[in-house]
């Protein structure tokens, strides 16, 4: 087994070793594409888009008349904002979802992400609710920006 090489032979010591590994850190974390937190919190329609990851196991984002569309259990969100309930002609809508009769705006969207059921009863709607209004409050406004 070869002995290893001493500092005089070209071994890094602590002293450079910390700010090579510092270095490297922060090219890793770069090149992720995460921000320094000097930046200050996320805009409220980036945040909306991180907790859209709830939503995305059963709702696409994508425009269901976009050719390869892949339809999900729960219909598109894509234009939901301003839009009337059960707006997409091709997804096959809870009966009490259809006879709703509402538009998607703040108020409504934040109604119904923190109690579907409340809001449509006998809807299918699987979620339970999101209690955290900051949340809701960025899930809608992530859901303007689907257009």
């Amino acid at each position: 087994m070869p002995a290893r090489p001493t500092r005089a032979q070209g071994a890094s010591s602590p002293a450079t070793a910390r700010p090579l590994a510092a270095l490297l850190l922060s090219a890793i974390l770069s090149a992720c594409g995460r921000e320094p937190a000097a930046d200050g919190p996320l805009p409220i329609a980036d945040q909306g888009r991180a907790a859209y990851a709830a939503c995305a196991v059963c709702h696409s984002k994508e425009d269901p008349s976009a050719p390869g569309y892949v339809a999900l259990v729960g219909p598109s969100l894509f234009g939901v904002y301003g839009a009337k309930s059960a707006h997409h002609g091709d997804y096959d809508y809870s009966k009490a979802m259809r006879e709703a009769n509402l538009v998607w705006d703040d108020a409504t969207l934040d109604a119904f992400i923190a109690n579907p059921h409340l809001v449509v009863p006998k809807s299918r709607m699987s979620f339970a609710g999101e209690p955290d209004a900051a949340r809701r409050a960025a899930l809608v406004a992530y859901l303007k920006t689907l257009k």
